[in-house]
């Protein structure tokens, strides 16, 4: 990723948070009266931070069968969207800029996959989608009809996934020394290491059809995954020479968040042809500064030094969380922030006008947030000093 192509996604980021964190207001109120559609929408979507669920992992949550959890969720949306456009007191304008009714079925379709993409939800794109097209002022028909279009290219791609049903001269080669640089990343534990587990450790909604497939040829079986990063990764770890074997999904990992236990499972461990093995975590790069993704990095890492392994935090650019946290930001734009923080927390709106002010990037906040262990709560935002 150049410099270049780096400051325009950091810079479109914002606006991406920015329609999550108007989404998790109005989430917040609904939960207010209705708590359980608080809670649908907010796992469904990932709006705190946590990857979005499957409609299967839903269920389970509730207690439903999957398409019992699709319409309990549906409903809570229609909700949220009828009050929306009856009230009026939310400035909806962050949508409507972003998916204009004037724009064209292509255009809307490629922003929004473009959007499914950069924040790594590939298996909610079709929800969130319809949610924006909606709250944009486009009607219930278009917006079933554009989301479908976007749902339907998804599916494309996680069938091109499918490597070996492709034509030999059209598979993707995997350079031979790819892993060089992020094997150099990995926090390396002592001792030997356990051997690899023999299965998924997730397999509720393994067959859940929201999410895509791959036929790994190093283990002859399929592979499933949640985001086209996922699957980058996979087919990384299939195809390079240095890779012995890898499992998908191998351990559950609890970890704590105020004082509620949840669970997490790292996407996959690989075994390298020198006899090191390694948990690897698959995480967008400006992703990796949210509170909850450092709680469950730092649960993952001690689970896989007590297992031998080593830890790598894979954000599929050319960075790593060290090298974000190296990254250089304007020293009077960080000191700014630093004696805001100090006087108390920031919410979002407090944060446009500093961003506003400064023209700071999201991946510059993130660097700052790693670089001085600030805490990053997601939907509502909330910025504190430690």
């Amino acid at each position: 990723m150049t410099r270049t192509e780096r400051a325009a996604i950091s810079s479109d980021a914002f606006g991406l948070e920015d329609i999550d964190e108007v989404l998790a207001i109005m989430v917040g109120e609904q939960a207010v009266e209705r708590p359980r559609e608080g809670e649908l929408i907010t796992c469904r979507l990932g709006l705190d931070g946590e990857p979005p669920e499957t409609l299967t992992l839903l269920g389970a949550r509730f207690g439903v069968s999957r398409d019992r959890a699709r319409q309990l969720y549906t409903r809570a949306v229609g909700n949220m969207v009828r009050a929306a456009q009856l009230d009026g007191e939310h400035d909806l304008s962050v949508f409507a800029q972003r998916y204009p009714l004037g724009w064209s079925d292509e255009r809307l379709v490629r922003t929004l996959l473009a959007e499914t993409y950069a924040t790594d939800s590939d298996i909610v794109a079709q929800d969130r989608a319809y949610l924006k097209l909606r709250l944009a002022g486009h009607d219930l028909q278009e917006s079933k009809r554009l989301a479908g279009f976007v749902f339907q290219r998804i599916a494309g791609w996680q069938q091109k996934g499918r490597w070996h049903l492709m034509p030999p001269e059209h598979l993707e080669e995997v350079p031979a020394g790819i892993w060089n640089p992020w094997l150099h990343r990995v926090e390396w534990a002592d001792g030997s290491p356990d051997e690899l587990p023999g299965a998924p450790a997730r397999t509720l909604d393994l067959g859940d059809d929201g999410r895509g497939s791959m036929y790994s040829e190093k283990l002859s079986r399929e592979t499933t995954f949640d985001t086209g990063l996922q699957a980058r990764m996979l087919r990384q770890l299939d195809g390079s020479e240095r890779v012995e074997s890898f499992q998908e999904y191998p351990a559950e990992i609890v970890y704590d968040i105020d004082g509620s236990e949840r669970v997490h499972y790292p996407t996959a461990v690989a075994r390298f042809t020198d006899g090191r093995v390694v948990l690897i975590d698959v995480i967008p790069l400006a992703h990796t500064a949210f509170h909850v993704n450092r709680v469950k990095s730092a649960a993952g890492r001690a689970y896989a030094h007590a297992h031998g392994w080593g830890w790598l935090v894979w954000t599929g650019s050319e960075e790593g969380v060290a090298d974000l946290m190296a990254h250089k930001v304007n020293t009077r734009h960080e000191n700014l922030l630093r004696n805001r923080l100090a006087a108390g927390p920031m919410d979002w709106t407090e944060l446009r006008r500093y961003r506003d002010d400064t023209g700071i990037e999201l991946l510059d906040l993130a660097a700052l947030v790693l670089r001085h262990q600030w805490r990053w709560d997601r939907g509502p935002f909330r910025l504190t000093h430690g």
